[in-house]
């Protein structure tokens, strides 16, 4: 009874925390850490038993890191895969190494591979600063790295630890590591990606939404059991399963199972992460006792921990410093007159001026020449994007300041085995750095953000982009239109359309006829869902352009399910008449 009542209690209070958060403008996780440390030192307060370090990495990671993959800004993550990708990976690694040579020299008798195991533990990023800047108003290009960074690192850094822990076992060895390292990486990528494409279409099959949102809980766990037995990431799987579910959302979900979804997944995420920063607070008290009795205070854990977060951070400022630098050059390797050039070059092989290698059907040679129509096209509009969307030095002291530790660290320092050398110590170090990281930089994080001063037109959240949305509206009234011009259109029930109401639809499209249009009610809801499921194929295909924004996107497919479900439940109030 009582750890039922601890529960209810610390869902009441990230519940309070999160809206006062909203209130006074502060990330609820840094409320959250900040109240667990006091009630760690009030002495009335019992203390919490120690949760097992395996029930956050095995019960709470995978679950978020698939709730967020889910979320992925899907074409501004394209775009910034390289930068992301060498955040996520080059960075980790890099760290780690940098991270163990430190370690290994400040710490007596301390291996290298256990150095580099706290290294790995101390690297990855975590999620809080991206709402603290998606808040600020920060350009959506920062947010996507900050974002991608945040869900790949994760990973990246638990199987390196993994890779360091097996190397602590035995002899070490650069060829084993490596290929430990590839070996659970390549894996989770197939395991994810088969789970992923199976989560789509087994809940196209179901029906019953129910049974689709308990489905949609075990994905997850899906991705990462089978990995993790098989000596994969399963960290990593569910990432991969979230982003193939994410993507294929709009074709293959209905609008029920999209709203859905985004509820429950919003849900759970906040119940989770909130949790693990309380906890977080919490315990420090123990991880302070026991470094008090084996070290006679905490002074040597402490500038440890400092230094490593100063390491940390230096490491982040160099490599943060040669991506900008790299994008900058990459904006200016191709123009809009190369890309103008290619395109003419198109246009003399369809008209037959310029001959085709290989196959000499010209059918082949037709669809070859509009998939490499659609690449320019992206390409095309991916140039406008780096334009519009320059990374200055702005930018990048953001991306710095913004990589804090958090819930990653605290879990992963706890995984280390019972026999390592200086496990107290080591704990209390990932523990200090995830602290002080979380409370300076994310505490201070908003004052870095006046003090730089970005421009308004920086300032773009996803509430914005009116322009845009309209653009998009009006492609879609086209390609509904066009579809109202087709002969044949028919009923749920197979009869015909009234020719009147498909007469006024294409004059008004989404507009209801007049009174006197001479047409049931029941049929018009139907062929004004028949449209809208028109409309959301358009968007689908949109997609793939590269044109526009993620934000504006969703936001639209957002409205059309929103109408949609309206209308279904006119139809079937109709229907039960």
């Amino acid at each position: 009874m009582e750890n039922l009542i601890i529960v209810v209690l610390g869902v009441v209070l990230i519940v309070a925390v999160t809206g006062l958060g909203r209130r006074i403008n502060i990330a609820a996780p840094l409320v959250l850490v900040a109240i667990g440390l006091v009630l760690a030192a009030t002495p009335f307060i019992p203390d919490i038993p120690e949760i097992d370090p395996e029930w956050i990495l095995v019960g709470i990671l995978p679950p978020l890191l698939y709730s967020s993959a889910v979320n992925l800004p899907a074409v501004e993550f394209r775009r910034d895969f390289t930068p992301i990708a060498g955040l996520s990976v080059l960075l980790v690694v890099l760290s780690s190494l940098i991270l163990g040579l430190f370690f290994t020299w400040a710490i007596p008798d301390l291996p290298f591979p256990v150095g580099v195991a706290l290294g790995a533990i101390l690297s990855p990023t975590d999620a809080v600063a991206t709402g603290i800047v998606k808040r600020m108003g920060i350009s959506p290009r920062v947010v996507t790295m900050l974002e991608g960074e945040s869900l790949l690192n994760d990973a990246t850094a638990l199987v390196l630890l993994r890779t360091a822990t097996i190397a602590i076992a035995g002899a070490f060895s650069w060829g084993l590591t490596i290929g430990t390292f590839a070996w659970g990486v390549l894996l989770a990528l197939i395991i994810g990606s088969i789970v992923g494409w199976l989560n789509l279409r087994v809940r196209v099959w179901i029906g019953n939404s129910a049974a689709n949102t308990a489905l949609s809980f075990a994905v997850p766990f899906i991705a990462y059991i089978p990995t993790e037995e098989l000596g994969g990431s399963g960290l990593v799987a569910a990432v991969v399963a979230g982003i193939v579910t994410g993507q294929g959302a709009a074709r293959w979900f209905t609008p029920e199972q999209r709203l859905s979804d985004t509820l429950n997944w919003r849900t759970i995420e906040l119940i989770l992460e909130g949790g693990v920063f309380l906890v977080m607070g919490l315990e420090l008290t123990d991880v302070v006792t026991r470094n008090l009795a084996e070290h006679d205070g905490l002074w040597h854990g402490t500038w440890l921990a400092l230094s490593a977060l100063g390491i940390v951070l230096v490491v982040r400022a160099i490599y943060v410093t040669a991506v900008i630098w790299g994008q900058g050059r990459r904006a200016r390797r191709f123009t809009h007159e190369d890309i103008h050039r290619m395109g003419e070059r198109l246009d003399a092989v369809e008209r037959g001026d310029v001959p085709v290698r290989g196959r000499g059907d010209p059918a082949h040679t037709i669809r070859r020449v509009a998939g490499i129509r659609q690449r320019l096209s992206r390409m095309a509009a991916d140039l406008d994007y780096y334009r519009e969307s320059p990374l200055g030095w702005k930018h990048g002291t953001l991306i710095v300041w913004a990589g804090m530790r958090g819930v990653v660290t605290l879990a992963a320092a706890q995984t280390l085995p019972t026999d390592t050398q200086h496990r107290p110590l080591l704990i209390f170090v990932a523990f200090l750095v995830a602290i002080i990281s979380l409370l300076l930089q994310g505490l201070t994080l908003p004052a870095v953000v006046r003090l730089l001063r970005f421009r308004t037109e920086d300032r773009d959240d996803e509430g914005d982009g009116t322009d845009e949305g309209d653009r998009v509206q009006d492609e879609l009234r086209e390609a509904a239109a066009a579809a109202l011009r087709e002969p044949g259109l028919t009923r749920r029930n197979g009869a015909p359309f009234d020719t009147v109401l498909v007469r006024h639809a294409g004059a008004r499209l989404t507009e209801p006829p007049d009174a006197d249009a001479g047409v049931g009610a029941l049929q018009m809801l139907e062929l004004r869902v028949m449209m809208i499921e028109v409309m959301r194929r358009r968007l689908v295909d949109l997609t793939a352009t590269g044109r526009y924004s993620t934000a504006t996107l969703r936001r639209t497919l957002a409205q059309l399910d929103a109408d949609q479900l309206s209308l279904e439940l006119k139809i079937a109030g109709d229907t039960d008449e």
